[in-house]
């Protein structure tokens, strides 16, 4: 089968959220299940920047029309191998006047949107539809296009506009952005006057290039099986719960379970934790390696000399330590996180590690909370690949207590690396951490910590329970385990959407 995927992020060229850890992995997983696979990404200026030299040439060229202007757009292609860990080639989308900037795919260095964001990928989508019908001279069309999120969700909406168009699939990977614009973007863009109105991409009078992937392609899915049923109530739709009802009622609504890569995330072959382990080989000794590793670093980081780290380590590598790695939002429960932060502290001999960025004044006060608890607290306010790893390895146990969360890939990180995971019963979180109660860790099916309503009480009583549970050694030895051997591969996953494409 003749595969494009269409996404504006993906590991290892550029990444912001789960997003561009799916679009790096899941098209590896079909080359293994022996598919042909094409990715479509812009060419983000940070994205040439990392491209091998000699790996990549131009394949195509053509003009696209953009808001009352003419871009002159080439395909770049990136063979497979050229860069590691992927196994698929890839075609870059090189318009420079939109995609030739600094600052991250969607945001200004300032934290604002870029002001042409609805130009930008609606021009990106038009692209990726000449591509999808073979019309640029490449001698590749495709069986299916998989969009994913808004920025492509204009793309089953203009296919379905085409005589034997290829079938679409389209991921909602998070409602909670609608890619919303005003109807002159629509205008603007010249686009077919047949997708306006309700039962198109009109959103209550503006322009919706979330609901034109999700009226317009073939198969909606999304990236949980509990997620793909909370997005058809209103406190998941954000509007859109209706149309969500519809999908579902025709069948045209699933869910499948993001998976991980075995071959990134993985505590056995990690290049970038300190010592490797298994579940049943070096992990005691591994997790503890790492432990002191990741807090050393971070004396180092906040300006500690060495004789000062030492002094710290020495008092707190027994105790258990919590990590937390993400964007520092109300959507990731960091305000519950930071109301019950001094009552652990104070009542228990618990350590906090937090790596993030996000919303200010939650950055301003885990800085607070770092400098007041300099021997239990500490913060690295960014974003780093290589901490991420870290704080999993070397953390005890890891703290994820999302509001909402469309499937999550931290809590089976930490499944995977033994860092049983505080987690909310919501979306893909509830899907992949079984609770520790005293039924499922007996009966060998416990692997986590699950609160059952996002409040502070909730969140602490749980938080309590854990570390209640680290003291048993056995029982935490046999949650860790129980936990790194989950089969959170992306193989499985594939199957699924392929069993997708093929209906």
């Amino acid at each position: 089968m003749k595969i494009l995927f269409a996404t504006s992020e993906a590991h290892p060229f550029i990444k912001t959220g789960g997003l561009a850890d799916v679009s790096g992995s899941l098209p590896n997983a079909f080359v293994d299940l022996k598919h042909k696979v094409r990715l479509v990404l812009p060419a983000y200026k940070t994205v040439i920047e990392k491209l091998p030299k000699k790996g990549y040439r131009k394949v195509a060229e053509a003009e696209i029309g953009g808001c009352g202007r003419t871009f002159n757009c080439k395909i770049l292609q990136l063979k497979a191998g050229a860069m590691k860990g992927v196994d698929y080639p890839v075609w870059l989308v090189d318009i420079p006047e939109l995609f030739d900037r600094d600052g991250n795919p969607y945001l200004a260095d300032d934290g604002s949107d870029w002001w042409d964001n609805g130009e930008r990928f609606g021009v990106f989508s038009k692209v990726v539809t000449e591509l999808a019908m073979g019309r640029m001279g490449l001698k590749w069309q495709p069986d299916v296009v998989h969009a994913n999120d808004w920025q492509t969700g204009l793309v089953p909406a203009l296919l379905s506009q085409e005589e034997q168009a290829p079938k679409t699939v389209f991921t909602i990977h998070n409602m909670a952005y609608p890619g919303n614009f005003p109807h002159s973007l629509f205008k603007l863009l010249e686009l077919p006057e047949s997708l306006w109105g309700i039962e198109g991409v009109e959103f209550y009078g503006h322009f919706s290039m979330l609901k034109a992937g999700l009226m317009k392609s073939d198969w909606v899915t999304t990236v949980s099986p509990t997620y793909a049923k909370e997005i058809c109530f209103p406190e998941f739709a954000y509007g859109m719960e209706g149309i969500l009802q519809m999908r579902q009622k025709e069948g045209r609504l699933a869910g499948i379970i993001n998976g991980i890569d075995d071959q990134v995330w993985n505590p056995e072959v990690d290049e970038l934790i300190v010592k490797n382990y298994s579940a049943n080989k070096g992990r005691i000794a591994g997790k503890l390696a790492n432990k002191e590793a990741l807090l050393s670093e971070l004396c180092l980081l906040r300006g500690e000399d060495e004789k000062r780290t030492k002094a710290r380590l020495d008092t707190c590598l027994d105790a258990p330590l919590i990590g937390l790695v993400g964007r520092l939002v109300e959507q990731k429960g960091i305000d519950l996180v930071l109301e019950v932060m001094p009552e652990i502290i104070q009542q228990t001999t618990a350590n906090f590690v937090v790596v993030g960025s996000g919303n200010k004044y939650f950055e301003q006060q885990i800085k607070k909370l770092a400098a007041k608890h300099p021997s239990r607290v500490w913060a690295f306010i960014g974003y780093s690949e290589i901490l991420g790893h870290r704080v999993e390895a070397g953390s005890d146990m890891f703290l994820m207590p999302s509001r909402f969360e469309p499937c999550g890939l931290n809590q089976m990180y930490s499944l995977a690396y033994g860092t049983p995971p505080i987690v909310h019963h919501t979306g893909g979180l509830a899907d992949t951490v079984v609770n520790a109660t005293d039924e499922n860790i007996s009966n060998g099916t416990a692997t986590g910590f699950v609160f059952y309503d996002p409040s502070r009480h909730a969140l602490k009583s749980t938080i309590l329970h854990a570390l209640h549970l680290f003291t048993k050694k056995r029982t935490w030895q046999k949650l860790q385990k129980n936990g790194m051997h989950q089969p959170f591969k992306w193989k499985q996953s594939a199957k699924q959407y392929l069993e997708l494409y093929k209906a």
